[in-house]
């Protein structure tokens, strides 16, 4: 039930799935073509997208169980590990996986850019559900790089393979946009979670023990993955996630700067700074004036 395959080549892969492997370095999946489907734990080498239309069971990714929704895209990254964990089996699948590696990528444009492309970090829960036509879209991608794939390997292969990639993934990233912007109700509802989760961190004796709030804490706090919480509060504000926080941090300083009298000092080690002159710094880059000018300043 707990066993994880190790894939370490995209052969493993197709391997466990018994297809043929046409390229070593990339590989396209019509799950039509596999009559069962085993649910294993897997730990990833490479690059995977996945359009599963017929799937039965919980799909684990990272430490998480998700009802896995059809129509819905999943990435997963070099070193994740994911997989339906249940013992079981799905007959006769439906659906789609692009699989690459990253040696594929290697001195192409794809290659500097594909950190880019968070969404391969982000949770199960945040996969990206597309419209019928923006569904098509995908599918006329995979069908590019499928046609390619059935060519013979030569000089111009890898080229056009990481450019139809890079092609998808840019689909992606604007239909992410998209969801981003549809879903407007739920990123207001994540933002004011995200005021409140701060608004309580400086009410509490957190700061004096574990320090000032990190993206990945406040993610976790609320529920998704780092990366997309990062690119949510970025879609919302206009700002980055740690900007976010740091005008938090501000905030609070001014109300124990205007309201208290205890040094500046005493207000850097209660807000979670180990030391003084990095408070100064972040107030003086921010607000324009050191703390104590804008203690005096408020005080005439």
């Amino acid at each position: 039930m707990n066993e994880i395959i190790n894939l370490n080549s995209i052969h493993d892969y197709n391997e466990f799935l018994g297809i043929e492997t046409l390229n070593p370095l990339i590989s396209f999946i019509d799950f039509k073509n596999v009559k069962v489907l085993k649910h294993k734990k897997k730990y990833y080498s490479f690059y995977g997208i996945y359009l599963k239309e017929k799937i039965h069971g919980k799909l684990t990714y990272g430490r998480n169980q998700y009802d896995y929704q059809e129509g819905t895209l999943v990435f997963v990254a070099p070193g994740q590990v994911a997989g339906i964990d249940d013992g079981n089996e799905t007959i006769n699948p439906e659906g789609y996986a692009l699989l690459f590696h990253p040696d594929l990528l290697r001195g192409s444009s794809l290659a500097r850019k594909i950190k880019e492309y968070t969404f391969f970090s982000y949770e199960v829960n945040e996969a990206l559900h597309m419209s019928d036509r923006e569904r098509q879209t995908i599918i006329n991608c995979f069908a590019e790089i499928e046609e390619e794939l059935h060519h013979n390997i030569d000089k111009h292969s890898r080229n056009i393979l990481t450019s139809n990639i890079e092609v998808l993934l840019n689909h992606c990233l604007r239909f992410y946009d998209r969801q981003f912007t549809t879903r407007e109700a739920i990123n207001h509802d994540a933002l004011s979670r995200f005021e409140n989760l701060m608004s309580e961190y400086f009410d509490s004796d957190k700061p004096a023990n574990i320090g000032l709030p990190t993206v990945a804490w406040c993610a976790e706090q609320l529920h998704f993955s780092a990366n997309y919480f990062g690119d949510l509060i970025k879609k919302e504000t206009g700002k980055s996630a740690i900007e976010y926080i740091h005008l938090s941090i501000i905030d609070h300083v001014k109300e124990l700067l205007a309201g208290t009298n205890k040094t500046v000092s005493e207000i850097a080690y209660e807000v979670g700074f180990q030391y003084p002159h990095h408070l100064s710094r972040m107030f003086k880059k921010t607000v324009g004036y050191t703390p104590n000018e804008y203690r005096q300043a408020y005080s005439a």
